[in-house]
């Protein structure tokens, strides 16, 4: 099941050699119950890349948006994004789950949390 999303990320920054994963603003992991080295789905809106990573804490409030490794062949800075993360659900917990889904503006602002 869908445990989180954030949509509309903006790519702030790549690094081809750094060991690989996500750079993701630490506020913005709090916001989606994320955590470090949990494995997200990343999709690329600008280009229709996706790939699987996983996250690293960005300094809080930063907005820091940065795609690593070898996975920064598969965006460049300015690319949107969404991250997804997903998790296992006993079947009688199904009916009570609901994923959290946080939409961010252009500077990273949470503007809406479902």
């Amino acid at each position: 099941m869908l445990k989180a999303k954030i949509q509309k990320l903006t790519v702030t920054e790549t690094n081809l050699d750094y060991e690989g994963s996500l750079t993701l603003d630490e506020s913005l992991m709090a916001a989606a119950d994320m955590i470090p080295f949990e494995q997200v789905h990343v999709y690329n809106i600008s280009n229709g890349e996706r790939f699987l990573t996983y996250l690293i804490k960005g300094k809080k409030k930063s907005g820091v948006v940065g795609v690593n490794g070898a996975a920064a062949h598969k965006a460049k800075v300015g690319d949107k994004l969404i991250v997804a993360s997903y998790i296992s659900l006993e079947e009688n917990e199904i009916d009570f789950f609901m994923p959290k889904i946080i939409i961010v503006e252009k500077n990273l602002k949470i503007i809406k949390i479902k």
